[in-house]
């Protein structure tokens, strides 16, 4: 009986130091506290949206080609020493960029413009424009090399192809959940794959809206493709005579545990260590590889740090290092096998990105296993600035983020200012949630001081005159 007086006389006491206006000024503080952030994130973002607002990047021995898509489209080339080579945001959006085999310094890419009015080839805005062009960095010349229109703006897109050769490419189309091979000469479809002939509509996303969500197509040396259903969550290999290698596949449907909504993933042949693919694991957050072992896929490596937040791409370099986009990371990064970020530039949301002079995506890197990669998950790093206060920020990010579905958050960060990150995302949630409680606390003494009260269905005799406590001074 002593223990429990005791333990009531020290409740009370704290009760009673805590004063409507006390709380109202902690209330106060740390909304200000979180604005200062948020501003500070604001006048310090950078912003790529211009080329005036393009950082320069470390040196390296190669020049380095990166896209956006978000608020804004752009595409950017890095000279070895740092220097922005490249700049173009004619488009609404760019996706995937590949170097052109045997022509120095030319990349072809796929982007999409979003019509706004009605026209001949848009009865009812807003449609979409996707092309494939390519552009020499250095002479800054762009050539038009397909363009195909179509009725929608969302899920209109077509996010990767792969050449073929010069009068073919391979397109990932998501408006029509399709894989087809096009002669860009003729016009002509000479094979496609149809994601609804193997997979059931009512899995992935909505039908017929966004659902398979097609976005990346690879040509493998055997002559299948490699496809990657992101709402599916798997990576798909094609035969283009006989369909689907069922027994291939990687990924189960709503299994995140394996992948959940992936990007852009790359394929290392058996010469090279493999068969093993590299994978943007996009909603969980890291990068990962996978190598086949006795007919299965076995996952051998994974890396993330505290700041990573929806890769989009990984390739492995020759030198044995990943280049990884990480979208709302705000960054583009190099890791080596030992899980150090030795290379970094800051940018507004990358896509997609290549190391010119190595080869296409990973054609010249080998395996995790094979190059003993070690494997490393949210540790290391602190999101550039570091200090207390991000580290905070950081914290809130990640206990909201195990709270909503990682789809929400990254869908906040995406559609948010172009300086909103994980840290900024933290501040935002504790003033949101701030402001709620404030607001909570207000109304409840309001309505208390009209004589209006609430009780719980089951409470503590004595406890209704112990809640009002709380007083204005």
């Amino acid at each position: 009986m002593n223990g429990s007086s005791s333990a009531r006389e020290t409740v009370a006491r704290v009760r009673s130091g805590v004063t409507r206006r006390r709380l109202r000024v902690a209330c106060l503080a740390v909304l200000l506290i979180c604005g200062a952030y948020l501003a500070y994130g604001a006048l310090t973002g950078v912003t790529t949206a211009t080329e005036e607002g393009v950082p320069e990047a470390p040196p390296t021995e190669n020049h380095t080609v990166v896209t956006e898509s978000a608020k804004f489209g752009t595409i950017i080339a890095y000279a070895p020493d740092g220097s922005v080579a490249y700049y173009n945001n004619s488009h609404t959006k760019y996706f995937d960029v590949d170097p052109v085999e045997n022509e120095s310094l030319t990349v072809e890419y796929t982007a999409t413009d979003t019509i706004h009015t009605s026209g001949p080839n848009c009865g009812d805005p807003p449609c979409s424009r996707n092309v494939i062009e390519r552009a020499n960095i250095s002479t800054g010349e762009v050539t038009e090399m397909v363009v195909r229109y179509d009725h929608r703006e969302n899920a209109g897109e077509w996010h990767d192809h792969v050449r073929v050769n010069e009068t073919h490419v391979i397109v990932a189309d998501i408006a029509d959940d399709q894989v087809f091979m096009l002669d860009t000469e003729s016009g002509v479809r000479e094979w496609a794959w149809n994601a609804q002939s193997d997979f059931p509509v009512e899995g992935g996303g909505s039908y017929p809206g966004d659902w398979a969500h097609i976005n990346d197509v690879s040509l493998l040396d055997d002559g299948r493709v490699m496809v990657s259903l992101r709402n599916q969550d798997q990576v798909v290999f094609i035969d283009p005579e006989t369909g689907l290698n069922e027994s291939w596949t990687l990924g189960e449907e709503d299994n995140h545990d394996i992948q959940y909504e992936q990007h852009n993933p790359d394929y290392i042949p058996e010469e090279r260590g493999g068969p093993a693919v590299v994978v943007a694991d996009s909603e969980n957050g890291r990068v990962e590889e996978f190598q086949r072992e006795d007919g299965e896929w076995v996952r051998t490596w994974e890396w993330s740090d505290a700041q990573m937040q929806w890769p989009r791409d990984a390739d492995r370099l020759p030198n044995g290092n990943t280049l990884i986009t990480d979208t709302n990371g705000k960054r583009l990064i190099e890791v080596t096998p030992e899980g150090e970020i030795v290379w970094e530039v800051e940018l507004s949301h990358p896509y997609e990105a290549e190391r010119l002079e190595t080869g296409d995506e990973s054609t010249g890197g080998e395996s995790a296993r094979s190059l003993g990669y070690e494997s490393r998950t949210g540790g290391g790093g602190d999101g550039g600035d570091g200090g207390f206060s991000l580290g905070i920020m950081s914290t809130v990010s990640d206990v909201v983020r195990g709270v909503l579905p990682p789809r929400i958050v990254n869908g906040i960060i995406y559609i948010g200012p172009v300086w909103m990150g994980r840290p900024e995302f933290g501040a935002a949630t504790i003033a949101v949630l701030t402001g709620l409680a404030w607001g909570g606390m207000e109304t409840r003494w309001a309505l208390r001081s009209r004589g209006v009260r609430f009780r719980l269905p089951v409470y503590r005799r004595g406890a209704d005159a112990a809640d009002d406590d709380t007083t204005d001074e």
